[in-house]
């Protein structure tokens, strides 16, 4: 497979190189590609060092899959000169998330969706992920109504430059900063931009991304998204009202059955998911079960995961699995892998 990474110096790119070298990916030929002030640097990939290519360039390789995390207009630009050329491409940023005529993806959720026809596969943002994976059995067993969640979201999920800002303020530095308050020692009730609505449009993607990964529009969900000082992983308290009541042991074990999810959730020994137990895993960790007692057939529950992973560069790199072992998107042949 010659695989595209397409913003490779950024912190999910450079994630995307770890994770399809950790699942050991097909690749026989890696273009690692970046903006044109990085064309020529390099970046390190199965202990070796590959030269930074442009996006021009990296059309003209026809690569079999690219993997998109360069922001969205990047994206709504070179993503379809990708697919006119034949390669499938995944995508990472909101560009296509919502286009009626793209799939978006969770790869434990909604995989059968992907057909051969389909050249832009859109990635979720990384809150909507973790909180489907955890709710699709549940939604299978018991029919979801209505969905309250506040998230308690990393700064690595605005990059490097909040990460910095973090890490300057705790130092007592000054720099350049991410968000318009400090950070450190504080919360920001505000990812994203404000939409006229009220809501930023982090809230609204996990409204309408939500409907569109469970094929469910009539899910109601109402977020509210909270930028908090921490590394490691998003954490989300879900409130979730059924059709239909619920035993907690069946919850439980539902969950437990279910692909990509890990229970912990033990209170009598304080155990329970947490950003440091996600960070740098795949899995969706979930905890804190216990039944709403002010409202029938509703559920509380604590959803955590690793944001740069399973809530981005993970997930891509499933998809691009999914579509080998399903035969969407076939190896022209076996050989020794070769790097180029």
């Amino acid at each position: 497979m010659k695989v595209a990474v397409v913003g490779a110096t950024g912190l999910v790119g450079t994630k995307m190189l770890q994770i399809l070298e950790e699942r050991n990916f097909p690749v026989t030929k890696l273009f690692p590609v970046a903006s044109e002030r990085s064309v020529g640097k390099t970046v390190k990939f199965r202990g070796k060092r590959y030269k930074i290519i442009s996006l021009d360039a990296a059309v003209g390789k026809k690569p079999d899959i690219a993997i998109f995390s360069a922001g969205g207009s990047v994206s709504k630009e070179w993503a379809p000169r990708f697919a006119d050329r034949g390669t499938v491409v995944i995508d990472n940023s909101s560009a296509w998330r919502m286009d009626p005529d793209k799939k978006l993806v969770v790869p434990e959720v909604n995989a059968s969706v992907l057909t051969k026809k389909d050249k832009i596969i859109a990635n979720p943002n990384c809150s909507t992920i973790q909180m489907v994976v955890a709710l699709k059995p549940l939604h299978d067993r018991y029919k979801i109504n209505r969905i309250v969640v506040s998230t308690y979201q990393s700064v690595t999920g605005t990059g490097i430059k909040a990460v910095n800002q973090l890490m300057n303020e705790r130092k007592g530095k000054s720099g350049d900063r991410a968000y318009p308050y400090q950070i450190d020692l504080n919360l920001l009730p505000h990812i994203d931009v404000f939409t006229e609505n009220g809501y930023t449009k982090e809230e609204m993607k996990m409204v309408n991304e939500t409907k569109k990964i469970m094929g469910d529009d009539h899910i109601r969900v109402t977020a509210t998204t909270v930028r908090v000082p921490v590394i490691g992983g998003h954490s989300e308290s879900v409130n979730v009202e059924f059709a239909h009541d619920f035993d907690l042991a069946e919850v439980r074990s539902l969950l437990e059955k279910a692909p990509g999810v890990v229970v912990i959730d033990n209170p009598a020994e304080a155990q329970y998911p947490m950003p440091l137990m996600a960070h740098d895993k795949d899995e969706v960790f979930v905890g804190r079960l216990r039944r709403d007692e002010t409202q029938p057939n509703t559920l509380n529950m604590w959803v955590v995961s690793d944001n740069l992973r399973k809530g981005a560069a993970t997930n891509a790199v499933q998809i691009a699995e999914y579509l080998l072992s399903s035969g969407i998107l076939k190896q022209k042949q076996k050989k020794a892998v070769e790097l180029a």
